[in-house]
């Protein structure tokens, strides 16, 4: 059977599709492990694709040493998928708490801006991961000083970071860097497009899996970048991303 018939079936049957890159350091491309074929799991609800041999988890003597930073760009309002997101990454790394997460809230249509109503629901899912221990910190992305002031008045776990993209501003806010030092709020610097995959960069990557697969079905959720950094030399031990899709029922 044609590997893109095998896609078809697998794909036309699973609901959800949960995609883990593995480590990328010293990686020149990526190279998908899905089930070779629809025999092997007997048409799957859940696809797991990953690369197996090229995913270590973090053992227990080491932990002490490593710090788990994580980067959340959802594309959905749904504060369940955080909750999801840092469930998986915690599984996938062999992790019981995540050192730090930033949440890069979903995009706004054109012309609207972010606000406090937004953000609420969201930091509220990540305050109780972090009274369950399931995260150490959380930061935010891209607030000026305006709103990250009134979400650090409004939060009760304050945020410990915010991300600054330096594509938009070459230098750094004074009145977000004042703010940032009063209140110990870390400023970081990215350069992170705005939409890390679209949906349509999404379903076009699902549409090359098989010739003539309905990818208009399947909606990106939330994209989970991981770094791992080796604390006492600073260097990064391991990085990826992990995905996560489900497939419309409405058809």
């Amino acid at each position: 059977m044609e590997p893109h018939v095998n896609a078809k079936l697998l794909f036309n049957h699973a609901t959800t599709l949960k995609l883990h890159t593995g480590n990328l350091v010293n990686r020149s491309r990526l190279k998908k492990k899905c089930p070779s074929s629809p025999s092997e799991e007997e048409l799957p609800s859940v696809l797991n694709c990953t690369v197996p041999e090229n995913t270590e988890a973090i053992t227990p003597e080491e932990r002490e040493e490593l710090k788990v930073s994580v980067k959340l760009f959802l594309t959905e309002s749904d504060r369940s998928s955080i909750r999801s997101a840092v469930d998986m990454a915690c599984l996938s790394l062999g992790v019981s708490q995540l050192d730090s997460v930033i949440i890069a809230p979903p995009p706004l249509p054109e012309g609207e801006a972010q606000t406090l109503t937004h953000l609420e629901p969201l930091w509220e899912e990540l305050e109780s991961l972090v009274h369950s221990q399931k995260i150490a910190a959380i930061g935010t992305s891209d607030l000026d000083k305006t709103l990250l002031e009134q979400l650090y008045n409004w939060a009760q776990v304050k945020p410990s970071s915010n991300q600054v993209n330096l594509a938009s501003c070459c230098v750094m806010p004074p009145d977000l860097t004042a703010f940032a030092k009063e209140f110990d709020i870390q400023l970081l610097t990215h350069n992170d497009p705005k939409e890390l995959i679209s949906a349509a960069g999404f379903q076009e990557a699902v549409q090359g899996s098989s010739k003539d697969l309905q990818a208009a079905d399947w909606r990106l959720e939330w994209v989970l970048r991981y770094s791992i950094i080796v604390k006492s030399r600073g260097i990064i031990k391991a990085k990826g991303y992990i995905v996560h899709a489900k497939k419309s029922t409405d058809h």
